[in-house]
């Protein structure tokens, strides 16, 4: 038995850190505000001592968090390694906001946590605790977890291992010391990695007898993989180029908005579709009103997004990790009407479903563990290099959680830009509500809060092309979208409408 201990990177993990540059960062990050209940203090600030303790006591649950990467020789793949410096104090940190402590001040902390990237030598996760929200009821944690360690879906299972469905502060119990295991040295790692290459055709061999056995009609398996392997590399070509696209620079801007869940899912039943349909929907006609805002007609464009879709099993939930592949879906930008654009996209929708594309990148990422590590980032690249966007849905909870007791009111996603993308797009259903985050490059797009007052207008077209009455809804948007009178600075000339977030 060896005396020192390493996990391998799986090859989509592993992509994600190669995929990394100086202004691309691969974290995933949210926003969360909580009511500060029993963890205020007498002196009406946040008990940062109780957080750390809270926090502590999950850590054995989540291996990831007390490890760190080490890398192979030559080849160049990641491994996990545990971190024989952890320190709780680098990773969970404490800071206030200036008054009046106002929702646009937490947005702009949120934009400069987020353009920082995470340091490769230490665990990859940080927290912010945030105090003095406006009200001093309240308070917030920026969380920044890197790609390499959870996708969307894990992202939610590993919330509920950090809370409680209960509002009972929980007893103190005690934490195992934590004992690192011994690190394995270079030329370990490159031994090991040459021992791997040398018994990789046995087992490329067992897998696919695995599969066959696992196959009832192995004919018909190959060919639906063949066609949607085939199709995925087919949409490499590039997407038409927008305002919404250009080289990456290292800043970034935060928004966001949350709806009632009852809302869109009202919409759903009208319009006899998925909720993904209706977000993809609005989506749409808010590029499309963008775009004229910007003085680009858009008949003629081929905008698309990708939308991850999740391939985890049932058996693979609570699993940290990535288990995500994605479809391209051109958005129906040149229609104006919202029915027509609906009807396009859940067309669309519905033919990926059948014809399984989104077995074409989960394809090259098995592949992709055969071949050396410089050749991972094609299903990185397949995802990135045709879009004009990312939209991401991931369903939450529709129940309350706590941290220490501390009620969680609000969850709003960041998912991290790619190579040319000025704009993702974030959603997270939580507690009968849609969070809805915006990710951006400033340089880009300089005036994300006018693309958000165009989602909120998309979101009301639909809702009434529904025929679903969201009065609470549109009282919001109609005192949000009071003009101000401040300039664009998009080159425009054109007053820029700025709205107050929900």
């Amino acid at each position: 038995m060896p005396r020192y201990s390493y996990e391998r990177l799986s090859a989509q993990d592993n992509s994600f850190l190669l995929f990394e540059t100086r202004n691309i960062h691969m974290h995933v990050a949210s926003t969360m505000v909580f009511e500060s209940g029993p963890l205020r203090t007498r002196e009406g600030g946040i008990d940062i001592e109780a957080i750390k303790r809270s926090t502590e006591s999950y850590l054995p649950q989540v291996p990831r968090y007390r490890q760190c990467l080490h890398f192979v020789p030559i080849e160049g793949r990641a491994v996990w390694v545990d971190d024989p410096h952890f320190s709780l104090d680098y990773h969970v940190r404490h800071t206030a906001l200036p008054k009046p402590g106002d929702e646009a001040q937490l947005k702009k902390l949120s934009s400069r946590v987020m353009a920082q990237q995470l340091d490769r030598r230490r665990p990859l996760w940080e927290t912010w605790v945030v105090e003095g929200l406006e009200g001093g009821e309240r308070f917030a944690m920026i969380t920044k977890i890197h790609h390499c360690m959870i996708d969307g879906a894990s992202g939610v299972d590993l919330a509920q291992i950090q809370m409680s469905t209960s509002p009972e502060v929980p007893a103190p119990r005690p934490v195992p010391r934590f004992m690192p295991r011994p690190v394995p040295s270079r030329r370990e790692l490159a031994r090991d990695e040459l021992a791997r290459w040398l018994t990789l055709p046995l087992r490329a061999l067992r897998g696919f007898r695995e599969f066959t056995q696992e196959t009832q009609d192995l004919r018909t398996e190959l060919l639906v993989r063949a066609r949607a392997l085939i199709e995925t590399l087919g949409m490499a070509t590039s997407a038409s180029e927008t305002p919404l696209n250009g080289p990456v620079g290292p800043h970034r801007a935060f928004d966001w908005l949350r709806v009632p869940l009852s809302e869109m899912k009202a919409m759903r039943k009208a319009l006899d579709c998925t909720i993904n349909d209706i977000v993809l929907t609005i989506v749409t006609g808010a590029v499309r009103d963008y775009l004229i805002y910007r003085g680009v007609r858009p008949e003629g464009i081929d905008f698309r997004v990708g939308a991850p879709v999740s391939m985890r099993s049932e058996e693979e939930r609570g699993r940290l990790g990535n288990r995500v592949s994605s479809w391209i879906i051109k958005l129906p930008i040149d229609e104006q009407d919202p029915r027509r654009q609906l009807a396009a996209i859940h067309g669309e929708t519905r033919r990926l479903k059948e014809s399984r594309q989104a077995l074409g990148v989960e394809m090259m990422m098995k592949v992709a563990e055969y071949t050396p590590s410089n050749l991972l980032t094609l299903g990185a690249r397949s995802i990135s290099g045709p879009i004009n966007t990312i939209v991401t849905n991931v369903p939450g909870p529709q129940f309350p959680l706590y941290f220490h007791g501390a009620k969680m009111l609000a969850m709003y996603p960041q998912v991290p830009l790619l190579e040319n993308l000025g704009l993702g797009i974030a959603l997270a259903s939580y507690n009968g509500t849609v969070h809805w985050g915006f990710n951006a490059d400033p340089d880009i797009v300089p005036d994300l809060d006018a693309f958000v007052a165009k989602v909120r207008g998309a979101y009301g077209n639909v809702a009434r092309a529904a025929g679903v009455a969201v009065e609470a809804y549109a009282a919001r948007r109609a005192s949000a979208e009071e003009p101000r009178k401040e300039r664009s600075t998009n080159g425009s000339g054109r007053d820029a409408v700025t709205p107050q977030s929900a």
